[in-house]
């Protein structure tokens, strides 16, 4: 089906052809919205992560750290400090 884009959209589309990445404007089209479909998934994660701190299904980062660190065999997390934390003083 064709379809007339508006000049603005179609001098982006030409551009990114003349990049010489693209070989038309249907590829360019698709990136375009595969691209946006990823940016909606991260939105819809956000709002999920969002929607789930709010009705308190955290982790505790502590837990968190000891059951990636048991899973994966990792050690024991470092006790040095680091040099750019901030500490309180008491």
């Amino acid at each position: 089906m064709p379809y007339q884009l508006p000049p603005d959209i179609d001098q982006r589309v030409q551009s990114q052809i003349a990049l010489g990445i693209y070989q038309s404007p249907a590829e360019v089209l698709n990136e375009a919205l595969d691209a946006l479909d990823r940016y909606n998934e991260d939105l819809a994660s956000i709002q999920r992560g969002i929607e789930d701190e709010k009705a308190g299904r955290l982790t505790p980062l502590r837990e968190f750290d000891q059951e990636i660190r048991m899973r994966f065999g990792l050690g024991r997390p470092s006790t040095k400090p680091n040099p750019g934390a901030k500490t309180s003083k008491r």
